[in-house]
């Protein structure tokens, strides 16, 4: 939902972020991507009930 809400808002903003992620190794993207799910995570927790 929040990727829906990013290209709506700032698809310039969007695209530059996405060319700035392919110059990262591997290793960092794998990272990134984890903290992205651990914050989906924690967030639907919260907004759960936690």
């Amino acid at each position: 939902m929040l990727e829906g809400l990013f290209l709506f808002v700032a698809p310039n903003g969007w695209k530059r972020a996405a060319e700035q992620l392919q110059a990262l190794p591997d290793r960092h993207l794998r990272i990134v991507g984890g903290v992205v799910v651990a914050i989906g995570v924690i967030s639907l927790w919260v907004l759960r009930g936690g």
